[in-house]
């Protein structure tokens, strides 16, 4: 009984230590070094906005999604949903308004962002479609944006 309960205790202590050490925990003082500071990337609205329009500006110029097979829009959806991001992430840091101000547009993007969740362009084919809500709603967004300069 006793071999077994110094193998257990021994155990312990190795796992315990190969813990401390996973985590980083050490018995010297850390706090004196300088811990580096997290940056915050930040987005420019009026770069992030002509960005984001000119990817629409680009999808109609090269002709839109003119096959109705499923796969064949995926790339040019993309395309678009890209800069939607840096747009979204760019209207969260643009201060000069409220919140509510951008309330359509947030809601524009969700709905590209729930096209895009399908994983795959589904094709008009089929009759059940994404390709609306994320380049009708990137056409709509352009749209929003025009009529809601901001500064």
């Amino acid at each position: 009984m006793g071999r077994y309960s110094r193998g257990t205790t021994i155990s312990a202590l190795v796992l315990a230590a190969t813990i401390a050490a996973a985590s980083g925990c050490s018995s010297s003082d850390d706090t004196d070094q300088a811990k580096p500071a997290t940056t915050v990337d930040t987005v420019d609205f009026e770069k992030a906005t002509s960005t984001f329009k000119a990817s629409v500006e680009k999808f109609d110029a090269d002709g839109g999604c003119l096959e109705k097979e499923p796969g064949t829009c995926w790339e040019q959806m993309q395309a678009v949903m890209t800069p939607a991001r840096t747009l979204r992430r760019a209207m969260n840091m643009e201060k000069s308004v409220g919140a509510d101000f951008w309330t359509g547009a947030y809601a524009l993007i969700n709905t590209m962002e729930k096209g895009i969740a399908v994983g795959e362009d589904r094709g008009t084919a089929v009759g059940v479609t994404n390709r609306p809500d994320v380049l009708g709603s990137a056409h709509e967004l352009v749209t929003w944006l025009n009529e809601h300069p901001v500064k």
